[in-house]
C-alpha cells in the first residue's frame, strides 16, 4: 500500500529543503518524525507537515481498502523537492542602481509505503 502528500509553492529554497529531505529518505516514518521535530533547519517544519499528511493519507487509504494499518511499519519510499516559481524583487542600491532578489519556492513531495504482510494480514 502506498500514499503520497505534496506541498506546493512553499516559501523555502529548494536547496535548503533538499538538505532536510535527504535526512529522512528511506527511513521509517516514526524515526523521520523524531528527526524532523528536533532538526535545527527551518525547512524541517514544512517537510514534517508533508510527512504527517502522507501518513494520514495512508491511514485513510487503508480504511477505504479495508487493510490493516500500522503506522510503525510505514517507510518513506520516495521524497524529493522540485523547484517552484521564483518571485523576482528589486532592492535599491547605490548611485541609483537596483539589484535583483530571487525569492525561490519549492514543491515538496513525500511517498510512504507499508510493506505487504506475508501472513495475509493476520
Amino acid at each position: 500500500m502506498e500514499a503520497k502528500a505534496q506541498a506546493r509553492y512553499v516559501r523555502v529554497t529548494p536547496q535548503k529543503a533538499r538538505r532536510v529531505v535527504d535526512l529522512i529518505r528511506g527511513k521509517q516514518a516514526a524515526e523521520a518524525i523524531s528527526l524532523l521535530t528536533f532538526a535545527p533547519q527551518s525547512a524541517s517544519e514544512p517537510v514534517l507537515k508533508v510527512l504527517n499528511s502522507a501518513i494520514a493519507n495512508a491511514r485513510v487509504r487503508a480504511d477505504k481498502l479495508g487493510v490493516a494499518f500500522d503506522e510503525r511499519t510505514l517507510r518513506i519510499n520516495e521524497a524529493f523537492v522540485d523547484e517552484g516559481p521564483t518571485m523576482k524583487r528589486f532592492r535599491p542600491r547605490a548611485q541609483g542602481r537596483a539589484s535583483q532578489i530571487l525569492k525561490r519556492t519549492s514543491h515538496i513531495t513525500v511517498h510512504v509505503t507499508q510493506p505487504e504482510r506475508k501472513d495475509g494480514g493476520r
